[in-house]
């Protein structure tokens, strides 16, 4: 299937604007590295990271405040967008020490609690209530009110409300008891014993995860060899398959790519973790594909035109494989766009570094990776007719007398 035909677009003509664009945006990457510098997740940096979902917009202030006064050290505290709105956010400690992890999480935990919720009520918090603890709350005010129920039949009860309460578009967190008459086989005895025993915080802890600073250093020094390994495996097959110009043209634009799509992630303010690697690894092998495709189609031309100019070759082919490279590129964008919008806190910076580098990476396949193939040759060549041999008259002395000698013996 061919998007288009018989197209006959100067990519090559706009070469020197292309790499000026590059040129600017690798300045303002190196620029933000150095003022702002690259915000590390928990993965890379350690401590302790807690998502909260709430019922309503998260009180940031109040939350940052709450957490300043009890945990020493650098707190994080932001938003994410969730279901139905920015009701998330992600709140982050800075650790030092192994140790003092878990008394960190302990902390968080009671902080929101005493902030936000009631730790002297003897009440049950039910929107981060397990489901144990939901049995064991209501065991015996049930038997005291009549409808006492067999342990199998009361695991049954809460394991059907802690999975209504969790199921979306609730995710943990719902603002009235009387949500939980939807759930099947409730009854308005279960429903009355539940309201007495518990409560309903604003708040549900979505998940905790702890990275110890060790953990953290040597995560960040393998993603670094990681992506170093990659490229330089990378550039040892295009040279075998191709010539070793084209190996160094293809590695510097994915480096190019990558370069690019983390000073994006510097000047946002958006977090490096693990994830982000995974996609940036994604995107090194993504972006590569797109330029060997172009690369073995001006291989394939070189073939058939060999007296033709290599630019007009590398043009051709970059025509040639235009159709291949806006649905493959068009239809994967697509498709991480959707994970961008769509797929929650989760997946936010992973899709959120594949949509920047699809962009970034079909560009410079295109306009980064070929220009520098295309300028090394024409700098070898220039070279090569530099070194040409020297015209007739520059010739040595012993031929010049060669060919005089005839003259002599005539004479």
């Amino acid at each position: 299937m061919e998007i288009f035909r018989d197209i006959n677009f100067d990519f090559l003509k706009w070469k020197w604007w292309a790499v000026g664009v590059s040129l600017a945006l690798l300045l303002l990457s190196l620029v933000s590295f150095g003022l702002k510098g690259i915000a590390y997740g928990i993965d890379f940096k350690g401590g302790a990271m807690m998502t909260v979902k709430w019922a309503g917009q998260p009180p940031v202030e109040r939350i940052r405040s709450a957490m300043g006064r009890v945990i020493p050290g650098e707190i994080s505290v932001y938003e994410l967008g969730g279901v139905t709105g920015r009701d998330q956010v992600v709140i982050g400690t800075e650790l030092r020490e192994e140790r003092q992890l878990n008394v960190n999480r302990r902390t968080m935990q009671q902080t929101l609690e005493s902030t936000f919720g009631k730790p002297g009520s003897g009440l049950l918090d039910f929107n981060n209530a397990s489901q144990q603890q939901v049995v064991d709350r209501l065991r015996d005010p049930l038997q005291r009110a009549g409808a006492g129920m067999s342990d199998q039949q009361l695991q049954k009860v809460a394991a059907d409300i802690v999975d209504f309460r969790n199921t979306p578009p609730r995710s943990g967190v719902i603002t009235s008891f009387e949500q939980l008459a939807a759930v099947p086989g409730m009854t308005p005895v279960v429903l009355d014993v539940l309201k007495k025993e518990s409560y309903l915080a604003p708040y549900s802890v979505q998940q905790v995860e702890m990275v110890g600073p060790k953990v953290g250093d040597e995560l960040r020094r393998r993603a670094v060899l990681a992506t170093l390994y990659a490229l330089a495996g990378m550039l040892v097959y295009i040279a075998f398959r191709f010539e070793w110009i084209y190996g160094v043209g293809a590695v510097l634009a994915v480096f190019h790519d990558t370069l690019i799509t983390l000073g994006i992630f510097s000047l946002l303010g958006k977090e490096i973790s693990l994830t982000v690697i995974a996609a940036l690894l994604t995107l090194v092998g993504y972006s590569m594909n797109d330029t060997i495709v172009i690369f073995d189609r001006i291989r394939e031309n070189l073939r058939i035109s060999r007296r033709e100019p290599l630019a007009d070759v590398m043009n051709r082919s970059i025509n040639q494989t235009m159709s291949r490279t806006v649905m493959t590129s068009g239809l994967t964008f697509l498709t991480v766009l959707a994970l961008y919008l769509f797929g929650g806190p989760v997946l936010h910076t992973f899709s959120f570094a594949m949509v920047v580098g699809i962009i970034i990476g079909t560009y410079s396949s295109v306009f980064i990776a070929s220009p520098i193939v295309l300028w090394w040759s024409e700098r070898s060549t220039s070279g090569k007719k530099l070194a040409a041999p020297a015209p007739e008259a520059a010739k040595p002395p012993v031929a010049a007398a060669k060919k005089s000698q005839p003259k002599a013996l005539k004479s």
